[in-house]
């Protein structure tokens, strides 16, 4: 059974920082694409940033140049650093992975961490 467990999540003022990690936990498994998604209150799930094995970064334009997703393949370990924090960054942050076991690809979530930015 593959877990993921995310991390680092809390309350920061505007303009601050916060660095989430999602750790992939289990045996006899790959993963290709990892995933961040977020949920603020009363909105639908959206899509964050995405990284292949490679480490390369796909963003989307709310947080284009402000988010950096890295990932470390050894650790089975995604990373999201976050900077410039704004409000509307307020949301539960979901990792995402495309895991393959026995040959099979299937989506795995992890459970969400509360991220806050208020003053």
């Amino acid at each position: 059974q593959v877990q993921l467990v995310e991390s680092g999540g809390g309350l920061v003022q505007p303009g601050g920082s916060l660095r989430l990690s999602c750790a992939a936990s289990g045996s006899g498994f790959s993963i290709n694409i990892m995933r961040w998604y977020r949920q603020a209150p009363g909105k639908q799930r959206e899509w964050v940033a995405r990284t292949t094995g490679s480490g390369t970064g796909w963003y989307a334009d709310s947080v284009k140049g402000r988010f950096t997703i890295s990932r470390d393949n050894a650790k089975n370990t995604v990373y999201l650093q976050m900077n410039s924090l704004k409000p509307e960054d307020t949301a539960v942050y979901y990792c995402n992975a495309d895991v393959v076991v026995s040959g099979l690809e299937r989506a795995y979530w992890g459970q969400g961490t509360q991220v806050t930015v208020s003053s």
